[in-house]
């Protein structure tokens, strides 16, 4: 594979030299420029990036429809291809430019659906939904303010044309959202009603003379009981954050921030309770078993088994949602000339 990279690289040299002594005549013969929209539609950056870095006019480049490099890229979601925009002085041109065949502009086509393989890396309807707010606000930022309001041929301007290609997206992403949230909202509650018990039914009772718990001064007793309250108050907070994504509004701005952070602080405040919960569990186990290891040390470690499964289910959602909407931005503001 790396040699055949290798003799790609090299072949691509050769054709770039040929490229750049070539007339405009012989690069429409030799399909140049159906070549490059080709590559920028796989998302083949090298191909790209080394055919314009060697010839910087063929940025202009574009098909039957005048459709150029950038719209392809945004169509079919090419950030790293996207991100040469940047570079270029002529950002402005190329932004605010016309597809002549149906009257569409760059910010129209970052309304248009994504192919679904570019989507296919993003767990669950609301996140995918959240990725294609990004590349609309994103182009939405570059775009001459005219742009905006610009109409198509079917007289949609570029935010109705999202709107109305998004409708099926949005409804599956709430849909995603509701059902996530309500399976967290009854573990949380679950939760909330065992931690609450525990607080009143301490382990080993308490002294009848006084009231207090027997185990009061032991040390373990204090951490049973820190790690109660915790996990009372993170539920508490976590079942709190998945009312309101139930009881949300919808709109699309929500999917873009609003919904994932109440997301991320829901799951990431249940996974604590859960750690809070075995904490507690296992401190009470061994305050009443302390003499009877055989016994409490199995018992901990198959409760943790179906707290560890939840948390392998989910735990990876929250990572991908909390790099989604807080991580690194797909696009490179900062991209400096290149060509």
């Amino acid at each position: 594979m790396k040699l055949a990279h290798c003799h790609s690289r090299e072949l691509l040299s050769r054709i770039n030299g040929q490229i750049l002594i070539s007339s405009k005549k012989q690069r429409e013969t030799g399909c140049v420029n159906d070549a490059i929209l080709r590559a920028v539609k796989e998302g083949i950056f090298e191909f790209v990036f080394d055919i314009l870095k060697t010839n910087p006019d063929l940025v202009w480049s574009h098909d039957e429809k005048s459709t150029n490099i950038f719209s392809v890229a945004v169509q079919h979601r090419r950030a790293k291809i996207f991100n040469l925009i940047y570079g270029l002085d002529t950002k402005n041109s190329l932004a605010s430019g016309r597809d002549d065949f149906y009257g569409n502009n760059l910010l129209h086509m970052a309304g248009m659906p994504a192919p679904s393989t570019s989507l296919d890396h993003i767990p669950g309807a609301a996140l995918q939904m959240q990725r294609e707010l990004q590349w609309f606000k994103e182009v939405e930022s570059i775009v001459p303010p005219r742009v905006l309001g610009k109409l198509n041929d079917e007289d949609l301007t570029p935010r109705q044309l999202f709107t109305k290609n998004h409708k099926d997206m949005m409804g599956k992403g709430e849909k995603w959202m509701k059902d996530t949230a309500s399976s967290c909202t009854v573990v949380g509650a679950l939760i909330i009603t065992i931690m609450f018990a525990a607080a009143f039914t301490v382990p080993g009772g308490n002294d009848q003379n006084n009231g207090f718990p027997i185990f009061l001064n032991k040390k373990l007793f204090m951490v049973f009981i820190v790690s109660d309250a915790l996990s009372l108050f993170s539920s508490t907070t976590s079942v709190l954050m998945f009312l309101g994504i139930l009881t949300s509004r919808y709109e699309e701005e929500d999917f873009l921030e609003s919904l994932p952070r109440k997301m991320i602080i829901g799951l990431s405040a249940i996974f604590f309770s859960i750690a809070a919960m075995m904490t507690a569990f296992s401190t009470a186990l061994i305050l009443m078993l302390h003499e009877q290891s055989w016994v409490f040390k199995p018992i901990i470690f198959l409760a943790s088994i179906p707290i560890a499964l939840f948390v392998l289910m989910q735990f990876p959602l929250l990572v991908e949602m909390v790099i989604s909407t807080y991580g690194p931005s797909i696009f490179d503001r900062k991209m400096k000339r290149q060509f």
